[in-house]
């Protein structure tokens, strides 16, 4: 798994630490501002693209014929896609009051003027997001489902870790990206530029929590600040610096 199938606010979270480290205590400040606003839309919606089932086709409970099927839904019908996943096989879709996952071979999109069946190459270009799947989609769509127990039956999914790293003329910097089973991930990245240095992290929970935090020294300074949202939505913020010996 890729950086870049990976939600826009781990992909934020990665670009905001690979900035060049913070040169002043205002810096911090800034990038903290930045990540806590990337991390507040960790569970917002994203925006639906318009499509259309290209057959009679089964709307899942995830992106897997593992899943139990929430309903069949009709050849044309017209669908709402908020958002498909890393290697956009599988997408995240509702249609008449339903919520669930659909195959992208079996949607299509509007496309340089004519429905196109939906690809790797045109979600993106049609504005269609990158989504991650939990069990906080489940608590979220089907309480009252005779499944919705069996989570641990259904879920498909295993560990991953990515890792980048180099060095410039001038400094070093590395990033890592880890999601755990169960859907839980964290993106985290560090690097120091002619003696000063700076890192950020964001790990979200499977069950919807999460921590946003950054800290680095500057020529003079040093702080940090952190943002932790428990899965309910309650909020603490935490933020400090200190000068530099």
């Amino acid at each position: 798994m890729s950086a870049t199938h990976l939600s826009n606010d781990i992909r934020a979270a990665e670009v905001l630490a690979l900035m060049p480290a913070m040169r002043k205590a205002a810096s911090l400040t800034i990038l903290a501002l930045l990540v806590f606003f990337s991390f507040a839309g960790i569970n917002k919606a994203a925006a639906a693209i318009n499509g259309v089932a290209v057959t009679s086709v089964n709307l899942r409970a995830g992106p897997s014929t593992r899943y139990p099927v929430v309903m069949v839904m009709p050849q044309s019908a017209s669908l709402a896609v908020y958002g498909c996943t890393g290697d956009r096989s599988w997408c995240d879709v509702s249609w008449s009051g339903a919520r669930g996952w659909v195959a992208a071979s079996y949607i299509q999109v509007f496309y340089n003027g004519r429905p196109t069946v939906l690809t790797a190459s045109i979600a993106p270009v049609v504005g269609i997001a990158t989504v991650a799947f939990s069990v906080a989609y489940w608590d979220a769509h089907y309480h009252s489902q005779p499944w919705y127990g069996h989570w641990d039956r259904y879920y498909v999914g295993g560990g991953s870790r990515s890792v980048v790293a180099g060095c410039g003329d001038r400094g070093c910097g590395a990033a890592a990206v880890t999601r755990g089973p169960y859907g839980g991930t964290r993106a985290a990245a560090a690097g120091c530029h002619d003696g000063n240095c700076g890192g950020a992290a964001v790990t979200r929970g499977p069950n919807g929590g999460g921590r946003a935090a950054v800290g680095g020294c500057g020529p003079e300074k040093c702080g940090g600040a952190s943002v932790t949202r428990g899965p309910l939505g309650n909020t603490r913020i935490r933020h400090g610096s200190f000068d530099r010996p």
